[in-house]
C-alpha cells in the first residue's frame, strides 16, 4: 500500500462506507466507483500524486542532483534553469550538486532527490544491483571525457597500454570516469588491478593533484581540460568529446550525460516528467542554434574561472557531444553494455534488460518548436 497518509485515510473511509451500506447496492456501487477514482488519484495512477511537493507559487517542486553543475558535460541542466524553461513548464526545479556522478546516483537511490543528472551507464550498473532507474532524456551521444597526461609523465604514457603501475585520477571511485578508465586499460591489455584509480574530483582538485604529482594522468572534462592545457600542465591523450572520438576509443556511440530517475517514480509522475523533458529538450534545441559564446553568456559568471574566452572555448570543444532532440542514439545502449561488461564483474555475467534502462516516451511527446 502507498505510504501517502491521504491514501490510507481514504481507503479506510471507503471500507467503512461499504460496511455501513451493505443493503444499498446502487449507492454502494456508486460509492465504490468514487472511492476507486479517489484512490487512483492519491496513489498517482494515471497522473501525479496529490501529495507531491509544491512551491509557494503552486508549481510542482522537483529536486535534481547533478554530478558537477559547473561541468560542461552537464551544462543543459543549469542552462535550462537560466533560460527559464523549467519555470515556463510550471516547475520549481532545485538543482543540487555533487563532485561526481556516482554521488548523484547515491542521492537518487536514497530518495533525497527525484532526479539525477549523470551518465546513462549508471542505469545498467544499478539494474545489475536490483535497482530500476531509467534515462528519460539523453543529453549526449559521446562521453565528453578526456584522458589527460601530466607533462612530467608524458614520456612514459603514450597510450592506455602504459597505465600499468600508474596512478590515474577519476572524479570518484565507481564513477563513469572510473568506468571508462578501466575499460581503456582492459582494452589495451592492462588489468584493473595493475593501476591505481585515485578519486580527485574535477576542476581545481584535479589540477592540484596533477601539479603535485599525486596522479600521472586522469579522466576529466571541460572546463578542467581547457584550463590545464592552457596552463601547460598536461596534454590530451584520448579525446572523447565528439562522436568520432567515441567511435575510435569505444567502438560506437556512447550515450553519457542524461536525466535519469527511479522507474517507479517516473510511472507515478508522468505529467511532471513530461514537463521536465519538455524543458530540457527545448534547451538542447536552443544550444544547437547558438554559439559557444552565446551559451557561455547565459551561464553563471563564476563558472568561467579561467576567463570568459577560455570558458567559451571549453564549451565549443564539448558541444559536438550533445544531441539535438534528447533521443537515445541508435546502438548506444549496446555500446555501453559492452564497455561495462569488459571490466565490471557485476555485469559480466548479468542479463541486462536494456529496454528498462531508458525510455523515449517523453522525448517523443516533447514539442518540436
Amino acid at each position: 500500500m502507498p505510504s501517502n497518509p491521504n491514501f490510507r485515510t481514504a481507503a479506510a473511509s471507503c471500507r467503512r462506507s461499504a460496511i455501513r451500506n451493505p443493503r444499498h447496492a446502487p449507492s454502494a456501487v456508486l460509492a465504490g466507483g468514487l472511492c476507486v477514482a479517489l484512490l487512483m488519484t492519491l496513489s498517482g495512477c494515471g497522473g501525479d500524486s496529490a501529495s507531491d511537493a509544491k512551491s509557494a507559487s503552486g508549481q510542482a517542486k522537483v529536486k535534481v542532483m547533478v554530478g558537477g553543475l559547473d561541468k560542461v558535460i552537464y551544462l543543459p541542466a543549469m542552462l535550462t534553469q537560466r533560460l527559464g524553461y523549467f519555470k515556463a513548464e510550471g516547475l520549481d526545479v532545485e538543482l543540487l550538486t555533487e563532485p561526481a556522478g556516482v554521488q548523484a546516483e547515491t542521492a537518487l537511490i536514497s530518495g533525497d532527490v527525484q532526479g539525477a543528472v549523470g551518465f546513462y551507464d549508471h542505469t545498467l550498473d544499478l539494474q545489475a544491483k536490483g535497482k530500476k532507474v531509467e534515462s528519460v532524456v539523453q543529453f549526449s551521444h559521446a562521453p565528453g571525457e578526456v584522458e589527460v597526461v601530466a607533462n612530467q609523465a608524458a614520456g612514459s604514457i603514450g597510450s592506455p597500454k602504459d597505465f600499468k603501475g600508474k596512478k590515474l585520477g577519476v572524479t570518484g571511485l565507481g564513477s563513469s570516469t572510473d568506468f571508462l578508465t578501466k575499460y581503456l586499460a582492459v582494452r589495451d591489455g592492462v588489468k584493473t588491478s595493475e593501476f591505481t584509480p585515485v578519486a580527485v574530483g574535477a576542476g581545481q582538485t584535479f589540477i592540484a593533484a596533477l601539479k603535485q604529482g599525486s596522479i600521472q594522468g586522469g579522466m576529466t572534462t571541460d572546463p578542467t581540460v581547457a584550463t590545464l592545457v592552457d596552463q601547460k600542465l598536461g596534454k590530451v591523450l584520448i579525446d572523447m568529446r565528439t562522436p568520432e572520438g567515441s567511435q575510435q576509443a569505444l567502438g560506437g556511440p556512447y550515450p553519457s550525460s542524461s536525466l535519469y530517475m527511479n522507474t517507479q517514480w517516473v510511472n507515478g509522475h508522468k505529467q511532471t516528467v513530461q514537463k521536465l523533458v519538455n524543458a530540457l529538450v527545448k534547451t538542447l534545441r536552443w544550444m544547437s542554434a547558438h554559439s559557444a559564446e552565446e551559451i557561455a553568456a547565459r551561464m553563471p559568471a563564476d563558472y568561467a574561472q579561467g576567463g570568459k574566452a577560455l570558458y567559451a572555448q571549453s564549451i565549443k570543444s564539448t558541444l559536438p557531444m550533445f544531441t539535438k532532440d534528447g533521443v537515445m542514439p541508435e546502438n548506444g545502449p549496446e555500446t555501453v553494455e559492452r564497455v561495462l561488461k569488459a571490466f565490471n564483474p557485476n555485469l559480466k555475467s548479468a542479463k541486462v534488460d536494456l529496454s528498462g534502462t531508458f525510455t523515449t516516451e517523453f522525448v517523443k511527446k516533447a514539442p518540436q518548436s
